[in-house]
């Protein structure tokens, strides 16, 4: 089977997963949470970093329950910080254009 390749939006919404989920998983380790969770820690540092910008849902979910994270305020997270960026960009843009003009 082969995939698709992500858009440049799957990979900031990895970006933006991971980073809320490290800084969920606080001064706890890696090790520790992946271990609870279920899954490798070569798994769990990926999806911090956002090299899996796609993970599983119930790997999202395994990794909510061991940082306390409600799913939904986690979706609402990852979006608003989404929307963030987009203004960021569209602003960076926009001065961009008037520079050049």
């Amino acid at each position: 089977m082969v995939r698709n390749p992500l858009t440049d939006d799957e990979r900031h919404r990895g970006l933006v997963l991971g980073r809320v989920l490290q800084q969920a998983r606080g001064a706890r380790s890696a090790a520790a949470v992946a271990l609870e969770a279920g899954i490798s820690l070569d798994t769990l540092r990926k999806i911090e970093r956002g090299a899996i910008a796609t993970p599983a849902f119930f790997t999202v979910a395994a990794l909510a329950r061991v940082l306390g994270l409600d799913l939904s305020a986690l979706a609402e997270a990852v979006a608003d910080d989404l929307s963030a960026l987009a203004e960021a960009v569209a602003e960076d843009r926009k001065q961009a254009g008037t520079r050049v003009a």
